[in-house]
């Protein structure tokens, strides 16, 4: 955590990972207006917040503006699919939309690396913060597994099409089960929050939707739990497309 505007301005131009910064409402000046400038040049996000918001944070003199720094550094997930298809490999992605508890994030995390995806991916706005409690959720896979921001859920969608990626949401909102397509093609998952789920316009730019098979009265599984089912399912359908090299 960085706090007061002189430690951020040197932060931002020494090349830290910023996650996000929050900005106390009506604060005036040269030196935040120069701050502000600094962030939006930086493309990092920023949100405003009353003054006990910051003072909730922090009991020392935050100067009305408080930074979080990510504990890893973001990946560029246009370059990793690039070098995932020049090693000859199979893309598979994660995208979280809205899946803002640092748990269930971790734990996403941990489950993607175990299950050897090459990156995850996630909103700039909206999302679960990177920290310690992240860290130790995902027993560490977080530094083990490119951790790509997006501007847009839609935009993302549609670049990972461009490359021939194709989009499966996971949603109760189908009749089509999880077994029911081919998953060892280039894939990118993506993932909803257990509150709202995936958005409408993300689901409608899909390529597929399906669903976990449930069997008990239970009408949805958590998030991180999800994501596992989903993942084993992925390796399974690849280790019966690879030859058995004791045939």
């Amino acid at each position: 955590m960085l706090i007061g505007l002189r430690p951020l301005q040197e932060a931002i131009q020494a090349g830290s990972e910023i996650d996000k910064v929050l900005i106390q409402r009506g604060l005036q000046g040269d030196i935040i207006h120069e701050t502000k400038l600094l962030i939006q040049q930086h493309d990092i996000p920023y949100q405003y917040v009353p003054q006990e918001k910051l003072n909730s944070i922090t009991s020392k003199n935050h100067q009305g503006i408080i930074a979080f720094v990510s504990p890893i550094t973001f990946g560029n997930f246009e370059n990793i699919i690039a070098g995932v298809f020049g090693k000859g490999e199979t893309p598979l992605l994660l995208m979280l939309d809205g899946v803002t508890d640092v748990r269930n994030f971790g734990s996403i995390c941990r489950n993607a690396e175990c299950m050897g995806a090459h990156a995850v991916l996630v909103p700039e706005k909206g999302s679960a913060q990177i920290n310690e409690e992240a860290i130790k959720t995902s027993a560490g896979a977080l530094y083990n597994i490119p951790v790509c921001k997006i501007k847009s859920i839609l935009h993302a969608i549609e670049t990972l099409q461009h490359n021939g990626i194709r989009v499966v949401a996971c949603s109760e909102k189908t009749r089509k089960e999880l077994y029911e397509i081919d998953m060892t093609l280039p894939t990118c998952i993506i993932l909803g929050s257990e509150e709202s789920g995936i958005s409408a316009d993300a689901l409608r730019k899909s390529d597929e939707i399906v669903r976990i098979p449930m069997r008990g009265k239970t009408s949805s599984l958590n998030v991180s739990v999800a994501s596992g089912i989903i993942l084993y399912e992925i390796v399974r359908q690849q280790e019966l497309r690879v030859p058995n090299s004791k045939s």
